[in-house]
């Protein structure tokens, strides 16, 4: 029982040093960008592929495709956008939500106790610029010490024989992964914290890249829930804005599903290290999905008022 509680304290302080990592991040980043959301969000989606970009640039930025879904059913509500502008915005946040994967891909070559000193000392000096790249190391930094915390977690999860138990099965059956990912998103509101984890235990090698790759999938899932509470009490057009950002993540992912060999087969050769073969996968998935779904916008939007338009 005892590593047990161990294993369950140590996971939460972690989760809790990624989640103050992330904040610190987007905070320095925000800084620097603050003025250009609303009117990126609001002025840029005129069209389908201008509402791509726009999405992927916003996501990137603030580092949070949860916090963009909100903004969107948010400005959806009070009508600056249509329900249709805001269908390039999800595409869009599903691929700028990747950028963070690719940051902590190369945790293992970044000094992040340099990162973190070097970021505190910019803090102290009053220039926005300044204090914004300070706080984006600090960040930065961070989220890296929480990715190294992770990896400690191992020898404790291999000494659980549920625990390694239930990776071996996983393992076994690769698909699995996607229910996990989904539960571990849903329940921790992150889809980055989420392949965070993943990356540390696949570096381990706790867990293979075909399960880690469903484990991805799934993230991509239960981040919807944010967007789902963010329409309680809201008119009927945002109201679609997330029922859209969830069946294009549960048709996104189905599709997929049957290819994770495939795609651990194409991870392998775009890099060497694991970390950034997860991370260019999930990538290259997000863009695959949104390419698969352009010609067919209008089908997916008439898809989803006729789901939809009686629900809310």
């Amino acid at each position: 029982m005892k590593k047990v509680g161990d294993l369950v304290s140590l996971t939460a302080v972690f989760i809790m040093l990624f989640f103050l990592g992330l904040t610190i991040l987007r905070t320095g980043l925000y800084q620097l960008s603050y003025e250009k959301m609303t009117y990126l969000l609001t002025n840029f989606t005129q069209n389908i592929y201008l509402a791509v970009i726009t999405g992927t640039i916003a996501t990137a930025i603030l580092q949070s495709s949860s916090l963009i879904m909100v903004l969107t059913v948010s400005f959806v509500s009070i009508g600056f956008i249509t329900f249709r502008q805001s269908i390039g915005i999800i595409f869009g946040a599903n691929i700028g939500t990747t950028v963070t994967g690719e940051l902590m891909a190369f945790s293992n070559i970044i000094p992040e106790t340099s990162f973190v000193i070097i970021g505190a000392i910019l803090l102290f000096i009053n220039n926005r610029a300044i204090f914004s790249i300070g706080a984006i190391l600090v960040g930065l930094g961070t989220i890296f010490v929480a990715l190294d915390g992770f990896e400690s977690l191992a020898p404790l999860i291999t000494n659980m024989p549920i625990l390694s138990e239930s990776l071996l099965h996983t393992n076994n059956t690769p698909s699995f992964g996607v229910i996990i990912g989904t539960l571990v998103s849903g329940t921790i509101q992150s889809s980055s914290a989420t392949i965070g984890i993943t990356m540390s235990i696949l570096n381990e090698g706790l867990i293979t890249l075909p399960v880690s790759i469903a484990i991805v999938l799934g993230a991509n899932i239960g981040t919807c829930i944010t967007a789902l509470l963010a329409i309680i009490g809201t008119k009927k057009e945002a109201k679609l804005v997330a029922m859209g950002h969830f069946w294009f993540n549960i048709i996104s992912v189905l599709m997929f599903i049957p290819f994770l060999g495939w795609l651990s087969d194409l991870a392998q050769l775009l890099a060497s290290d694991v970390k950034e073969q997860l991370a260019h996968i999930s990538l290259l998935f997000n863009i695959f999905s949104v390419l698969i779904f352009l010609p067919f916008v209008n089908l997916f939007e008439k898809f989803i008022y006729k789901l939809h338009r009686k629900a809310v």
